[in-house]
């Protein structure tokens, strides 16, 4: 998992646009495209957005501006299709295979057991305070 100097559990959205170098509209943006992005809301009605959140939009980021995918090609990606055929991007070169598609998810799963090791972490810090 990237870190990104602040070591928080959550993180409000000026936060990470600063972080993502991504506007703020951009990110809310996102959130009614891709929807994998569902930052939580605080009491206030805030988005607070976690460190697998942050991870997902630099990947969104990636996918949309460096390989340029189409929003519809990022959202194949991100959704892992098990196709035989390959994903094209919107230039009609690069492709993402099957293999790389089950590397995706792999590093998925070894974040979300990082972010879960980092509450669980968090709880017992907090237990041991009350």
């Amino acid at each position: 998992m990237r870190d990104f100097g602040l070591k928080k559990l959550y993180y409000s959205i000026s936060e990470v646009s600063k972080l993502t170098a991504l506007e703020q509209y951009i990110l809310r943006y996102w959130e009614n495209e891709f929807e994998q992005l569902k930052p939580a809301k605080n009491r206030a009605g805030n988005r607070i957005y976690t460190n697998k959140d942050i991870q997902l939009i630099l990947k969104i980021k990636k996918l949309l501006r460096d390989e340029k995918y189409t929003i519809e090609g990022a959202k194949k990606i991100l959704n892992g299709i098990k196709e035989t055929k390959n994903v094209e991007n919107s230039n009609g070169g690069k492709r993402v295979s099957n293999e790389s598609l089950i590397e995706d998810k792999e590093e998925n799963v070894k974040s979300l057991k990082e972010d879960l090791e980092e509450i669980r972490n968090f709880l017992v810090d907090l237990r041991s305070k009350l």
